[in-house]
């Protein structure tokens, strides 16, 4: 039990970003002379020892200090105060250990002598009580001055014990399919066959000790796909499962957890199985409720007052898989016998018997496929493709088994399983080549590389797929149409997108659309460019027979579609006012909708139109109905239009909030390309907060994927957010040159929906370039584009677009028509930005009194909106007017004049004397002249010693970390 926990070979984390935080914002404070206290808690297998390992190193390596660390054995458990002793062993505390409460507190305070101790205890919920008293008396008390760390690990299961309560708690989740993923490529060292890769990561269930026990379990032929993989593949091992073999329980114990195991309802990961339902089956096979408690007692399984949940991940998959089929039939048998007793819900009566039924049962498997497309009240979309997957293998003939198929396959994709509904889709494919069969796999192909793959790939897809259903199923033909158009958005293709809509023939209300607007300015405006949203996914593809009457709600949805596509075509063709009263109809008529793809629909024509706040509810109402339903496929997109939304409403931290969450669901359903789009609103919010470290690390993220898959959008926002970064820091020119090819004509030429947004920036960035003539033609055009009423800031920017390029006797004017205009939309972060152009002018012009309260205006708002960057520049012109700043340190920089301590930052982040002459709006003669007296009043006489001097000044004068 004592000594100290020794580790070789360098440690590799992943996803654990959150957690890595947490422990080294404790290693530094420890470092610093600030104690504190972390506890781990994760299931079996998630990797508590690996962080505590990790946290041992990154504090050595910081040499400046001590590290103890040492691990509970299970058998000393009833001893009291063993684990107390354990860790006076490891130290040697050099005098005799007392027993109570405080004792580990003096023990660890004496070790530390008043240097830096940090002290790692692993499964500390196997300790005794008494030491598990002692251990939490001592972590509530390491605040303060003492320089003492403690990070501890607990079982999830015991992590609401009272001796720890109180202490700050760090989680261990499963790592996300992509962390998972390149996890096992490091230990397979890339080696391993792409089949075997899939089926080793879905077993493993992101559990990465058992992803690295099942790895370890095979042979190099195995791994290489040369050889067959072991029957019980899944079955899990000890290591992964905090030591406990569930194959050494007693049979009892098993045969009820495999009850447990088969009850589980698919999609309801975490929520268990029925309790009741389990315990009415085992009795009937004459188990006991008492045959619980050996797993219960091992840490595998939880019950609760009406569930039994499996608290080590990917546990349930493996006993379920490794039982013999014979055996999975038998509880299948049991839980139908049971639920029939119930009188409950006939989708998971059938769905039992299906399972417990070993050939054929056509009778069956249509009363199956009824039950899973019923409507009303309907179950989840897994449950669904697990009943339909069923219904599949007990039907006869081909082509409806791989239409049934393909189904289950569309479910999956929509429960946010798409390695699943990839290997249904498969098998749907080599059942059948019925016309029919092929355009339903392709159109459900298509949908999925929408979210995970090559967007021209998925266009072509849905192309095809539309082709081939048109003659037999005209509905799920239009949903391939409006697929191929979202993916043709993506593409930042307006002429692809054109092309999906169909030709007139299908879309006949695109031209009495066209002509709703009579004016002569219809006529003349050609631009393209709606705000930044794209098409949302099409609606869930429809399994009813097609011999079924049209239900309400597929006549609502068709027409929600048409007037969607009318209107889309307008918009398509740079006619946006012409298409309002369309859009307007597709709000009004999917704004009530209950199901989250009409109310995706619903919630992108009110972005295109301009009408953020029925965006915002419309977004939020798909939102809780994708949740609702189980729908997880578009939890991640409705967090995306509602990022977007808040966004261009000015309210950044919302937006982050959304997209931060949107990363998240679009990881854990595996959309890689909206991941790639929450990325890039990422780097947007960023870039506006001045966090350049993460506007680099979400810019880099969406432009991995936006490059590999074609996402034109995404790679235009990043390029916004680099520039908006450029712009903030003073580095005009720099702005300018990157978002010139973004927003005028050419090759390189941005998205379309995204390059109107970015063209304020770019005449900013020009006019402070003193380049102001490159940025006329966007001007003219974004003034058309802002006319057709599509964002409701674009008004107060033309007018400060006007102002920057206008002649100096025309500013003022233009300035109070952009601030006027700012008062009626709101948005603290524009309206700060016209403020601060204003000030700039205002002082150039040697107004510095007009300036001055210009320039307060802006820095209050900047700090309202959390604009760090942006405020910096507003106090820094505020400096320029003479206004009294912040006192510099004795013998700092407090001797010299605003434009002098101005001119010194400059030289001292780098910039050559012609750039600050650029930010600052002055002549390089004037630049090196107060660079002369700079030098001659701080006694330095290089640029190097000037930074050294400046960067101290700095620390100085920074605010105290809370």
């Amino acid at each position: 039990m004592a000594g100290l926990t020794t580790v070789t070979g360098p440690l590799r984390m992943y996803g654990r970003s959150a957690q890595l935080h947490a422990i080294d914002a404790l290693l530094t404070g420890v470092r610093d002379g600030r104690g504190g206290a972390l506890m781990l808690v994760a299931a079996p297998g998630l990797g508590r020892t690996t962080l505590l390992a990790h946290s041992v190193r990154s504090f050595r390596s910081l040499r400046s200090g001590t590290a103890l660390s040492t691990r509970a054995v299970p058998a000393e458990s009833l001893i009291p105060y063993s684990g107390v002793h354990s860790l006076w062993c490891t130290g040697a505390a050099p005098r005799p250990l007392p027993k109570e409460p405080g004792a580990l507190l003096a023990v660890v305070r004496e070790l530390a002598g008043g240097h830096p101790l940090l002290v790692c205890v692993d499964d500390a919920h196997l300790w005794d009580a008494a030491s598990r008293a002692a251990l939490g008396f001592a972590a509530r008390r390491l605040g303060g001055p003492h320089p003492v760390g403690l990070i501890l690990s607990v079982a999830a299961r015991r992590a609401d014990d009272p001796h720890l309560a109180g202490l700050p708690v760090v989680h261990l989740d499963p790592l996300a399919p992509s962390e998972a993923a390149a996890l096992f490529d490091d230990v397979t060292r890339g080696g391993a066959d792409t089949v075997v890769r899939d089926e080793l990561l879905h077993a493993a269930a992101g559990n990465p000790g058992a992803l690295r026990a099942l790895v370890a379990a095979l042979t190099p032929d195995q791994l290489a796909g040369r050889a067959p993989l072991p029957r019980r593949l899944c079955a899990g091992s000890a290591p992964a499962y905090g030591g406990v073999d569930p194959s050494e329980l007693p049979p009892e114990t098993r045969e009820l957890l495999l009850l447990a195991a088969a009850a589980h309802e698919p999609g309801a990961a975490g929520s268990g199985a029925d309790a009741e339902l389990v315990l009415r089956a085992g009795a009937a096979a004459g188990l006991d409720v008492a045959a619980l408690l050996p797993a219960e007692a091992a840490g595998l399984v939880r019950r609760t007052a009406d569930r039994i949940c499996f608290d080590v991940p990917g546990l349930r998959r493996a006993l379920y898989a490794g039982a013999p089929p014979a055996r999975r039939r038998a509880a299948h048998r049991l839980l139908a016998s049971a639920l029939d007793e119930a009188r409950a819900p006939a989708l998971p009566r059938r769905l039992h018997r299906a399972l417990a039924t070993t050939g054929p049962d056509a009778r069956l498997a249509t009363a199956l496929t009824a039950a899973a497309e019923a409507p009303g009240a309907a179950p989840s979309p897994a449950l669904r493709a697990a009943a339909l997957s069923a219904a599949a293998d007990l039907t006869q003939t081909a082509r409806d088994r791989a239409l049934r198929r393909a189904a289950a396959a569309d479910h999956a994709r929509l429960a946010g399983r798409p390695a699943q509904a990839r290997e249904l889709l498969a098998a749907a494919a080599s059942e059948s080549a019925d016309t029919r069969v092929r355009g339903t796999v392709e159109l459900i192909r298509g949908r999925l590389a929408l979210g995970d793959g090559p967007v021209a790939d998925a266009r072509e897809a849905l192309l095809l797929a539309a082709e081939l259903l048109a003659p037999h199923d005209p509905e799920s033909a239009r949903e391939a149409r409006l697929g191929a158009m979202a993916a043709a958005w993506d593409m930042g293709d307006a002429e692809a997108y054109l092309a999906a809509l169909g030709t007139p023939a299908d879309c006949p209300d695109a031209a009495q659309s066209a002509s709703a607007d009579t004016g002569p300015r219809a006529e003349r405006t050609r631009t393209e460019e709606p705000p930044p949203t794209r098409p949302s996914s099409p609606a869930p593809l429809p399994h009813s027979s097609p011999h079924a009457s049209p239900s309400e709600a597929s006549l609502a949805e068709a027409s929600l579609a048409e007037e969607y596509r009318a209107a889309m075509a307008v918009v398509m063709r740079g006619r946006l006012r012409a298409a309002r009263h369309g859009l307007r109809g597709v709000v009004a008529l999917g704004q009530d909708a209950e199901e989250p793809s009409r109310l995706l629909r619903a919630g992108v024509a009110a972005l295109v139109v301009g009408d953020l706040p029925a965006a915002s509810r419309i977004n939020a109402r798909a939102l809780a109905a994708a949740r609702a339903s189980g729908a997880e496929i578009h939890v991640p997109q409705a967090l995306e239009y509602l990022a977007y939304a808040e966004l261009r409403a000015g309210r950044h931290a919302r937006a982050r909030a959304h997209a931060e969450e949107g990363l998240r669901a679009a990881r854990c359903t595996g959309q890689r390309n909206i991941a790639a789009q929450h990325h890039a609103i990422l780097a947007l919010v960023a870039s506006m907060e001045g966090e350049d470290e993460a506007v680099g690390a979400h810019a880099a993220a969406a432009a991995r994927t936006a490059d590999r898959h074609g996402l034109a959008q995404a790679s235009t926002l990043v390029q916004w957010a680099l520039a908006r970064v450029d712009l903030g820091r003073g580095r005009a020119p720099e702005a300018a040159a990157r978002l010139g090819p973004v927003v005028r004509p050419g090759p390189r030429r941005g998205h379309f929906a995204v390059r109107m947004l970015a063209v304020p920036c770019f005449v900013e960035a020009a006019a402070l370039a003193g380049e102001p003539e490159a940025a006329r033609g966007c001007v003219a055009e974004f003034a058309a584009w802002a006319a057709q009423g599509a964002d409701p800031q674009a008004p107060a920017q033309l007018a400060r677009c006007h102002a920057l390029l206008a002649a100096p006797e025309d500013g003022d004017a233009l300035y109070a028509v952009a601030l006027a205009r700012h008062e009626l939309v709101g948005g603290d972060f524009e309206s700060a930005r016209t403020q601060l152009l204003y000030g700039k002018w205002l002082r150039r012009r040697r107004r510095p009194g007009e300036a001055r309260g210009r320039l307060r205006d802006a820095l209050v708002s900047f700090e309202r909106c959390g604009a760090r960057a942006w405020a910096e520049q507003a106090r820094a012109e505020l400096r320029a007017t003479g206004e009294a700043g912040a006192p510099e340190p004795p013998g700092g920089l407090s001797g010299l004049t605003p434009q002098q301590l101005r001119i010194a930052r400059c030289v001292a982040e780098g910039a050559t004397n012609r750039e600050v002459a650029r930010r600052l709006s002055v002549s390089p003669r004037t630049v090196d002249h107060h660079l002369r007296n700079v030098f001659a009043l701080l006694g330095v006489r290089s640029r190097v010693e000037l930074s050294r001097l400046v960067a101290r000044s700095e620390q100085l004068t920074a605010p105290d970390e809370p």
